[in-house]
């Protein structure tokens, strides 16, 4: 039903998709994996319409189409559930749902909010998601706002004649287990009217849930596998084409911390609604995972620590000295770095470039009664480009415009050029392929052998208990247990969720 033939697209310095064959048919749910940058997401946006292809062909039932924008593809029943999220977080849900549709709701220009609002309701039930439609999508959780994005995707049915070809990009990122297994099971059911293409660095959700699994590298499909017949490790080696490491999680580089230069300590802090009484200490060289389920307090205590939110009881100390200003900008002259959950909104600025995102917190050093020196900082980025091994062309590239692991490793740069000794890490391995979460977790070692303190929020138990020093395992808003984590001695899953839940 849908096929692309001998595909390219090109863009200056970057050949991203080189001759891609590529079929769906009726009702097959078809999988996409490669690493960061082997040109998953551009296929994506080409198939979308949001990108243009510069040879080759697409066709619909063997028809040849060109869509010139989404607006186009979606009137010919393709869909797209984007990994970071394409809601505009100060509209309501119901107007998120509908947007760029409105006008069925709309009488001698007029909005009826009530004949939308129950119209929202019918979409929301088919993700089985219970919220008010008038809800603004700022106040929803992560996966709530992941679900309203497939609910938008799912309005399709009843605009769309034929059948549907729906894209979901990175869906389970950071869904709950119940989560994924409602989402595969809607998928599983949708099958009737639409076909799937499932992009996930999560290979074995991948393997479950897909008919036949397309291999991308550098920018090419190197091979097509039958899904009853995949299984990880071939995958991840025709991938990153090497053998991935048994020592994933770089236990061999973990290092003793100092106990005796404590650089960050927390005595009793409480935030109404959020978490209570919480106290801990960080030290040069460890790594300090907080463990617990979505809403236990662990994002809200680092967003604490870095200033962004300001406790009702209890202190802070940084370095031996007692915080009583909370604010992002008061942490950063701490040297508290922060690597947000979600990259894209809050650690860096698309349309930028990748110099003026290594040196944006660190602007005074960079300038001279008061111009910047542009030079200087384009010789800094080129240093940790090649230092952290990012793709990039060059410095000046715009950083919305290379891949989630590089945009990774650009704001990590950012705050490890400024001389942060203080990183918090939330989800740094999100929506990574596994060559740039192993980056990941080198760069976490090298920093904790340059001094560094991590406070880590991991993507799965399995990286908490991989990278930490020490496990700090949290629920409703509490310290429920304390973990050593020394190599050879480290707790086990059931050890931490048996505290978790």
């Amino acid at each position: 039903m849908f096929e692309l033939q001998k595909v390219e697209k090109k863009f200056p310095g970057v050949h991203a998709l080189k001759g891609i064959d590529f079929t769906i048919k009726r009702g097959e749910i078809v999988g996409l994996v490669g690493e960061n940058g082997a040109g998953k997401s551009t296929l994506m946006k080409v198939i979308y319409g949001a990108y243009q292809h510069d040879g080759g062909q697409v066709l619909v039932d063997g028809r040849a189409v060109r869509f010139h924008n989404p607006r186009q593809a979606m009137d010919m029943g393709v869909g797209m559930v984007f990994q970071e999220q394409s809601l505009i977080p100060n509209l309501t849900v119901m107007e998120n749902i509908f947007l760029g549709f409105e006008q069925q709701f709309v009488h001698l220009g007029v909005v009826n909010w009530k004949k939308m609002a129950t119209a929202a309701r019918q979409q929301l039930d088919k993700v089985k998601l219970s919220i008010d439609p008038a809800t603004v999508t700022s106040k929803l959780s992560f996966a709530q706002r992941q679900l309203v994005e497939l609910a938008k995707v799912l309005t399709l049915e009843e605009r769309v004649q034929g059948d549907l070809v729906i894209l979901l990009d990175e869906p389970t990122s950071v869904l709950a287990k119940e989560e994924i297994e409602l989402l595969f099971s809607l998928v599983r059911d949708l099958r009737k009217r639409a076909s799937f293409i499932f992009v996930s660095h999560r290979l074995d959700e991948v393997i479950e849930l897909s008919d036949r699994i397309y291999v991308m590298k550098d920018g090419a499909v190197v091979d097509v596998v039958d899904g009853k017949d995949a299984d990880v490790a071939s995958i991840q080696h025709k991938m990153v084409g090497r053998n991935i490491s048994k020592e994933y999680y770089r236990e061999e580089k973990q290092k003793p911390f100092d106990a005796a230069k404590p650089l960050l300590e927390v005595d009793g802090i409480s935030l109404a609604g959020r978490y209570n009484d919480i106290s801990l200490k960080l030290h040069a060289g460890e790594v300090l995972c907080l463990v617990g389920v979505e809403g236990s307090g662990r994002e809200a205590i680092l967003r604490t620590i870095f200033g962004l939110q300001k406790p009702h009881l209890g202190q802070v100390t940084l370095k031996g000295r007692r915080v009583e200003t909370f604010s992002a900008a008061h942490g950063v002259e701490c040297g508290v770095g922060y690597v947000p959950r979600e990259r894209k909104i809050e650690g860096m600025v698309g349309g930028m470039t990748v110099y003026e995102n290594i040196t944006l917190s660190q602007m005074r050093n960079y300038s001279n009664a008061g111009v910047l020196e542009i030079a200087r900082e384009r010789g800094l980025a080129r240093d940790w480009i090649k230092k952290l091994s990012i793709k990039a062309s060059s410095e000046n590239v715009d950083c919305a415009n290379l891949s989630g692991g590089n945009q990774q490793k650009v704001v990590l740069a950012k705050w490890r050029s400024g001389g942060s000794d203080i990183i918090l890490l939330d989800h740094p391995t999100r929506g990574l392929d596994i060559g740039a979460k192993e980056d990941v977790y080198d760069m976490v070692r090298d920093m904790c052998g340059a001094g560094v303190g991590i406070i880590l929020v991991a993507d799965t138990l399995e990286e908490a208990i991989g990278l930490s020093h020490t496990i700090a395992v949290i629920r409703d808003g509490e310290i429920r247990k304390w973990y050593d984590c020394p190599p050879g001695g480290k707790p086990s899953l059931y050890d931490l969720i048996h505290y978790m839940t």
